[in-house]
């Protein structure tokens, strides 16, 4: 079932690739469907049951239009904190209790902390989640070699031990990726400075469906001029898709790019947007 889920996702990717390629001339279903290898009628029930609309609904997306339409959906820095995902449908009410480590502790780069690890499925590929005894501290996704993703968690934590503990880690990823409620708010251990935690925290305020750009998240810390300053804190989010850093979009109304490839992003953004559409 998880080979499966993968599977999806990767076809679901190559259409996007395809499409971003070539929204400009608004390719026929049939061309998008031949391009990742199905049918008309497979491809069309594939993007449809992965993404919760239309591969034509989804093209409309990927124009500039498309992510104009994100940021005028809600005053998004207004949003009530801690708010992660909530819509009907596929979506769940997730809270988020973010626990910062001391200046100390970050300084020990994670000496004396065994941090449990594992792989597991998602709605957009393969994934690698890091559990301390105090919460989330890494969820990356896989671009190609999971080992590259591993290699990312032990640069996050350079002198903790790694423990694999695909058991303890695969109730982690249920809860955030399954479509029951959860009953309590899922805790993240965040290492970065002030400001970089400040920036995060701003990400936990833009609700899915919707996005923010740069300059708002500046002007909500109370600093317009740091947008620079800004876009490296969210290129360095340890913790991918719970901390919405792909939400995060260029003023110009394009997508701009993420640490684990555009096509994702657009995937991420899309699919949460078109739950929070649906009735």
């Amino acid at each position: 079932m998880e080979a499966l889920v993968n599977l999806d996702y990767v076809r679901v990717e190559q259409a996007i690739q395809y499409l971003e390629t070539n929204y400009r001339r608004q390719p026929a279903l049939a061309e998008v469907a031949q391009a990742v290898g199905l049918s008309e009628f497979h491809f069309q029930r594939l993007f449809t049951r992965w993404a919760g609309i239309s591969p034509k609904r989804f093209l409309q997306f990927l124009t500039k239009e498309g992510a104009k339409e994100l940021l005028q959906r809600t005053n998004v820095l207004e949003a009530a904190y801690g708010v992660g995902l909530s819509g009907p449908g596929r979506l769940h009410d997730l809270m988020i209790a973010t626990e910062a480590v001391t200046p100390g502790q970050a300084r020990n780069q994670g000496r004396g902390m065994t941090i449990s690890y594992g792989f597991g499925e998602t709605p957009f590929g393969q994934a690698l989640i890091g559990l301390t005894p105090r919460g989330i501290c890494f969820l990356g996704f896989v671009e190609q070699d999971p080992h590259l993703t591993l290699t990312m968690l032990q640069d996050e934590w350079p002198l903790a031990t790694l423990e694999h503990a695909p058991e303890q880690v695969n109730q982690i990823f249920s809860s955030i990726f399954s479509i029951d409620s959860v009953s309590a708010p899922l805790p993240i251990h965040l290492k970065g400075t002030n400001f970089q935690l400040k920036v995060w925290e701003a990400l936990l305020r833009i609700p899915a469906g919707s996005a923010a750009t740069y300059e708002e998240i500046a002007i909500a810390l109370g600093q317009p001029t740091a947008m620079r300053a800004v876009g490296a804190a969210v290129g360095q989010n340890p913790i991918a898709y719970l901390i919405p850093c792909h939400r995060v979009i260029h003023k110009i109304g394009t997508f701009g790019k993420y640490r684990y490839g555009s096509a994702r992003k657009k995937a991420l953004l899309i699919w949460e947007a078109a739950s929070v559409e649906s009735p």
